[in-house]
């Protein structure tokens, strides 16, 4: 399941509060060990989901870099190519 978390920090475009969202909801799936809550336990869930989100907002506005900001469309060619190579036959 993390493997779909993402770095977020110090792209440009920054990251959106739904990429935010959604690597808040993947660590809450992993901790927990669902992916699917039961009715009882989804409140608590969508709780744990809505906090770290927002802490991980407040974390990557407040993160200072003097690298420069690296380019969406470069990276993900970049794991493409990776991809490519690693799932190659």
């Amino acid at each position: 399941m993390c493997r779909n978390i993402r770095p977020l920090n110090n792209f440009e475009p920054p990251a959106t509060n739904d990429e935010v969202h959604a690597a808040a909801l993947q660590f809450v799936r992993k901790v927990s060990g669902t992916t699917k809550p039961s009715q009882a336990n989804q409140e608590i869930f969508d709780q744990a989901v809505r906090e770290i989100a927002h802490v991980t907002r407040h974390l990557i506005d407040d993160l200072v870099t003097t690298a420069p900001p690296k380019d969406r469309e470069t990276e993900a060619a970049k794991a493409r190519a990776r991809a490519e190579l690693r799932y190659a036959r």
